[in-house]
């Protein structure tokens, strides 16, 4: 019988699983017994020099034999504990196997993919309280909630959830979608995000290859994907988390899903919604519990155990976890019953910090002694675990690294460990980790106190000695820890050099965010900062600034060159001068980088830094009169400084959990709070002091709070995570509220009143924003922003609404865009998709102007103008997710707050009166090719004025008097030194260098002119409009001879003769035409194209040219008596919207619109290339937007091109080279200097990037 072909299909799709993990070797000896595979086939398999080899050969013979082959494939996968990969194979099984219907293979097999621990190697039931649990799990069958089990450390929870959920039944009935466990303990944010990408992964992974995404950046964005794959792709499944020690992190699985959480502290779930449920943990076994313990330690029965057994078990206090500890020790020694009686009895070790919940005498007395009987050298080792962070999972190659022994040495004392309860193994993982209890951990800390720093050091000096040339690269296990974790161990063993070294290095920062991404990073400088600025705070500063800013770009993959993007750090940044060394050092051998050399033009929006909290900050806001700031967060305080110089003026403890918001009343008299401890409290601004508490009608934390914006009728808002009380309207004169907005059933995470106070906005997770009628408090309409995003059908959380200053428009943040809405119809006006891969979590309108704020979860905010829907500037400096952001009352200023602990001032007039930073992007650039290597860079300012900019530093030459239409091109004359440009309404002129002197006004065209170039050693000038024509000047002169025949506009030409005697010109009508220039005759007229063509460009040698168009194709044209098409060039997908010859004729290059360039070779016709095939990411396109320019160099081995950004390419190979990415995007052109040393561009936001090669 052939193979099922769900089988076969099977082990292809997993192939690659497969051959990185199993052990045929062990396979094989089950598959033997089952006489499926032969002895002789075993030999020829074994006979591979490598184990991934010997697993090719095996699947390799699967795939040639039957259906029963594959079943005890499976069953020995299931056998030697490789569950994740049974589970794969599962689905797959064919009908007829008898082991596919095994109850217990089948929950051991859902418990091992959800990653549920394994029963400890000793195993007592606990059938009362496993119960309980049960029937708490069963009121999760049809609704989603929390079951909280609870109990004092070491009372044995875990194990008693995980033994709950190994039920058949309980499966099936409740959780069909599966039991999927996260082992939580003591985290920070950035921890606790690499926890969640860790299991999104996994849920993915169990889907298909097209569901694996990158992994969330952010908290927010990860509680997305996991409510995504918890309800949509993994229903009625479980969720079950270990050991929280936080209510803040459990907001981050408030996701309206079924959760079994165990932790110390039975009111955490107070924080979250849904239905509760509790089962409470006794303190301990009770003593016949922890005597079958022991008996089975010891192998005797109940009845047979001696009188100090009953002794022992009550001087442990029933604790699962001392118990153990004895039991593993008699295990050794089964004749000390005495000797550990009084080894307890005696409490001896006594524990420098005592608890006050839980007596740990008992476990002092226990781990003790089962450290006493360990061999010396491994009593030494053993201590060496003091230095592991709380809830981390080690494996053996580092601690092999750590002792300088071989691994199977390591792993055999770790088995060691384990068998005597000092330490636990998590065998679910290839390779298995270590791990210890937290209060095994604790005890070892305080044994060993006096020494951990010289433990550390003992770490950091293996780790130094075992990678003294580069550090580990493989991405596994042993690497992640050494990556994520060797700061840690510098800072605790105080090698503080070694730990400015590390931080301080461009070659760190590149290792560890490529294999870590940035979070990591950021939070070391947060963690340290106070360590680093010992050395030197303007260099941590310097670090920190240049995270910030390309945080963004380094979570992308392909990963960016990090020291070219530190070339764009301000020369005087350590981080530009360490880049610029590398990049020195690395040209030699040929490597491409790019100084961007007038970057001190940019100015910085930046004017002020405030520390206010310990603890991320959530609420930032202005007073009325601009003069103070408001701030509160995580710490539960609420504090008041200057604007000016960030001086404090009052702090307050303001609530019992977080505070989540803060706001002044428009007198500035009085502040307003708002927190997870579901209360609203007023407060005298000036006083500190507390005036009006309501604390009953919220029955969840309150998100936001805002007082109306006039003084006219003071009211306070606030909405809540209610399920259906969730807004209200707060008159400060009565106890309770005045009104309660009704309609959203699902919390509500923002409120706010429109200018004129008439209405408030709502917005909630269930994807609508509502607009109330304040004196009412009736629904007025209901904007559904779910219906205008792109995941239709998906649930689209609202995270806040603003409104215009005119009131006629609310913007909305869902999740990475943000849509601007007509209130008066409901439609969708302007959507603003950022380009970054990140949440945003925050935005406000300025009161004053069309600026938009935005604030992103990947450390970012930018500036956008609402009118143009272009981004203006990026307001760089957070060091984590910023949370808030709000324009001054006057718009003059932008603060910003962050998880970082900081609150940001920025000065957005900046943005209005800059010119450097709002040049056009419609250019020109002219290289001298004198000794002195000056150039010319021409464009239009935002005030309509044509700047002309010498030089490496960008410097302004001249500008010209503010036009009265738009310019729309320029270009340059050499002799005399000139610049020409045109305007929508037609008009021509000339100007002198440096003089701005008007040389000519020409006047022809009656439209808007789209394109100039001077001729004839600068005697003629073309243009072209969108008036059809093209009009040849002698402009001295002001002949004119106007060439017709195109009938839509004609966008660009080219000369076709060295003479410049003829010239081609295309059009948006899919024609080409000839023309001979001195007489303004029609040479020649081609039907070229279906659609507008929107570029052409004619070889060096005058032979070919090319023409690309709106219909994605691109032609080669060829001149005998005439011009023919001899190449059609198919296969782009999209526009075809640049093209480019290379210097010696051989060879086209084509880019089109999803970022896609194709190299062709020019007589055959044929694709020789295709660059930009590893885009960075799914959401962008692959260059960043629109090929739009294309330059070979002069030897045709390299290529440039701009889109999004600007690339370099190695010609041969089609690869990318370099990428400078500019803090805008939408690259129209890139000029380059005759040596392709020098290159120049204009961004969307006007920035000009001066680009020269290093070397």
């Amino acid at each position: 019988m052939m193979l099922d072909e769900g089988a076969r299909s099977s082990l292809l799709r997993f192939r690659q699983n497969l051959e990185q993990d199993i052990k045929p070797a062990y396979l094989m000896d089950h598959m033997i017994s089952d006489g499926v595979l032969s002895g002789e086939e075993e030999e020829r398999i074994s006979e591979w020099p490598s184990r991934k080899e010997q697993a090719a050969s095996l699947l390799e013979l699967l795939l040639k034999k039957d259906n029963s082959a594959f079943i005890s494939f499976y069953n020995a996968l299931v056998k030697e504990a490789y569950y994740d990969l049974a589970n794969l194979l599962h689905a797959a099984l064919p009908g007829d196997t008898p082991n596919s219907s095994n109850s217990t293979s089948d929950v051991q097999i859902v418990l091992s993919a959800g990653g549920v621990p394994q029963r400890p190697v000793v195993f007592v039931s606990r059938p009362e309280l496993i119960n309980k649990i049960r029937e708490k799990l069963y009121h999760l069958r049809q609704d989603t909630g929390w079951v909280t089990v609870f109990g004092m450390a070491g009372s044995g929870k875990s194990v008693l959830v995980a033994e709950a959920v190994r039920d058949q039944r309980l499966i099936e009935e409740c959780f069909p979608g599966g039991i999927h466990w996260l082992s939580i303990g003591q985290l920070d944010k950035a921890n606790l995000l690499v926890k969640i990408q860790a299991l999104c992964f996994r849920l993915e992974q169990s889907l298909d290859s097209q569901s694996l995404q990158r992994p969330p950046t952010s908290l927010d964005e990860a509680k997305e994907r996991l409510r995504f794959l918890v309800l949509r792709r993994y229903p009625r499944s479980l969720l079950i988390l270990d050991d929280i020690w936080d209510s803040t992190v459990l907001k981050s699985f408030d996701i309206h899903c079924r959760i079994l959480l165990s932790t110390r502290n039975r009111s955490l779930t107070d924080s979250v919604s849904g239905a509760k449920h509790e089962v409470e943990v006794e303190s301990g076994l009770d003593d016949n519990k922890a005597l079958e313990i022991i008996a089975l330690y010891t192998r005797n029965a109940l009845e047979c155990l001696p009188e100090e057994a009953r002794s022992i078990v009550r001087e442990c206090k029933g604790s699962p976890l001392v118990v153990s500890l004895i039991g593993a020790l008699l295990k050794e020694k089964p004749d000390r019953w005495s000797y550990y009686l009084r080894q307890l009895q005696q409490k001896q070790f006594k524990r420098i910090r005592k608890s006050s919940s839980y007596d740990y005498d008992a476990l002092d007395q226990a781990m003790a002694a089962s450290i006493e009987v360990l061999p010396d050298e491994h009593r030494e080792l053993y201590r060496d675990l003091a230095v592991l962070e709380p809830d981390i999972k080690i494996p053996a190659k580092v601690l092999s690294i750590l002792w300088d022994l071989e691994p199977e040495e390591v792993e055999d004392i770790l088995e060691e460990f384990v068998n005597k309860s000092l330490l636990f193994v998590d065998s679910h993982r290839k390779p298995a980790l270590y791990y210890l209890h937290d209060l095994q951990l604790d005890f070892l800390v305080e044994q060993n106190r006096a020494q951990l720093e010289n433990l550390h050091t003992k770490v950091v000096r293996q780790y130094q000695q075992h990678y003294s040339e580069t550090p580990p690269t493989s991405g596994d296990e042993e690497c992640l820890y050494w990556i994520r974790f060797l700061t840690y161990h510098m800072a605790k063993a105080n090698l503080s050099q070694e730990l400015y070294s590390l931080m301080f290095s461009l070659d760190w920062i590149t290792h560890k965010a490529q294999i870590l991404g940035p979070a990591h990073l950021l939070n070391d400088f947060v963690e340290y900062g106070s360590i680093l600025d010992k050395k030197n705070s303007n260099v941590r500063s310097h670090f920190q600034e240049f995270l910030s800013l390309n945080g963004h770009q380094l979570e992308q993959r392909p990963f960016p060159d990090v020291v070219q993007l530190a070339l764009s750090q301000p020369q005087a940044s350590e981080v530009y001068r360490q880049a610029l060394q590398r990049a020195q050092e690395r040209a030699r051998s040929g490597k491409l980088y790019f100084d961007w050399l007038n970057k001190s033009s940019v100015e910085s929006l930046s004017r002020l830094v405030i520390h206010p909290h310990q603890g991320s900050v959530y609420a930032a806001c202005f007073s009325q009169d601009g003069t103070k700031i408001a701030s509160c967060g995580a710490s539960k305080t609420l504090k008041v400084f200057r604007s000016t110089s960030g001086e404090k003026l009052t702090e307050i403890q303001a609530h019992d959990d977080e505070v989540l918001c803060c706001a002044f009343s428009p007198d500035d008299r009085l502040l307003a709070t708002c927190s997870s401890d579901r209360k609203v409290k007023v407060w005298n601004a000036e006083r500190g002091m507390l005036l009006r508490v309501f604390e009953v009608e919220h029955e969840e934390q309150v998100n936001h709070c805002q007082f109306t914006n006039t003084r006219r009728r003071l009211l306070l808002a606030t909405c809540s995570n209610d399920s259906f009380l969730n807004v209200k309207l707060w008159n400060l004169n009565k106890p309770t509220s005045q009104n309660t907005m009704f309609g959203h059933f699902e919390p509500v995470n923002h409120c706010c009143f429109s200018p004129d106070d008439a209405y408030l906005s709502t917005s909630s997770n269930d994807g609508t924003v509502k607009i109330f009628e304040v004196s009412s408090a009736n629904e007025w309409k209901t904007i559904n922003v779910r219906e205008w995003c792109a995941e239709a059908g998906e649930e689209v959380p609202v995270k806040c609404s603003t409104w215009t200053g005119d009131g006629k428009r609310v913007v909305c943040a869902v999740r990475s865009a943000v849509l601007v809405m007509d209130v008066e119809t409901s439609q969708m006006l302007l959507e603003i998709r950022t380009g970054r891969l990140s949440m945003v979590q925050y935005c406000d309108a300025c009161p004053t102007s069309n600026l938009l704020a935005i604030a992103f979860s990947n450390y970012a905010v930018e500036l956008w103008d609402l009118a143009d829907n272009k981004k203006m500037a990026d307001c760089s400096g957070h060091l984590s997710w910023v949370q808030r952001v709000q324009f001054s009352p006057d718009g003059s200023q932008l603060l910003s707050c962050a998880d970082d602990q900081t609150v940001r001032l920025w000065q957005t007039d900046k943005v209005h009166t800059t010119s450097a930073v709002r040049l056009k992007r419609d250019s020109d650039a002219f290289f001298d090719s004198g000794e002195d290597g000056q150039f010319f860079v021409s464009a239009a300012d935002n005030c309509n004025r044509l700047q002309v900019r010498a030089g490496r530093a960008g410097s302004l030459l001249f500008q010209s008097e503010e036009m009265a239409s738009r310019i729309r091109c320029t270009c340059f004359c050499s002799k005399p030194l000139a610049v020409a440009f045109g305007t929508e309404d037609g008009t021509v002129e000339i100007l002198a260098i440096p003089s701005g002197k008007v040389l000519a006004t020409l006047l022809g065209h009656t439209k808007t002119v789209l394109h100039c170039q001077f001729l004839h050693a600068g005697q003629t000038l073309i243009t072209s409009s969108e008036d059809t024509t093209i009009n040849v000047w002698k402009w001295q002169s002001h002949e004119c001879l106007v060439l017709r025949g195109h009938k839509e506009q004609v966008r660009c030409f080219s000369l076709l003769s060295p003479a410049e005697t003829r010239m081609l010109s295309c059009s948006f009508d899919g024609t080409v035409k000839v023309w001979e220039l001195e007489s303004g005759e029609e040479l020649q007229h081609i039907e070229a194209h279906r659609g507008a063509i929107l570029s052409c460009h004619v070889s060096p040698d005058g032979r070919f040219f090319a023409t690309t168009s709106a219909d994605k194709i691109a032609k080669v044209w060829w001149h005998s008596e005439s011009w023919q098409c001899v190449h059609v060039l198919c296969g782009h997908q999209d526009c075809v919207r640049s093209c480019r010859f290379s210097c010696d004729g051989r060879r086209l290059a084509t880019g089109d619109d999803g970022g896609e360039i194709r190299l062709w070779s020019v007589t055959e016709g044929t694709l020789l290339k295709i660059c930009s095939r590893d885009g960075k990411d799914g959401l962008d396109s692959l260059h960043g937007g629109w090929v739009t320019d294309l330059h070979f160099s002069p030897d045709d081995s390299l290529l440039v091109s701009t889109g999004g950004y600007v690339k370099w390419w190695d010609v041969d190979k089609g690869e990318a080279l370099q990428t400078f990415y500019p803090t805008g995007s939408a690259l129209k052109k890139v000029h380059v200097s005759p040596d392709f040393s020098t290159f120049v561009t204009i961004d969307n936001i006007g920035i000009l990037y001066v680009l020269q090669r290093v070397v």
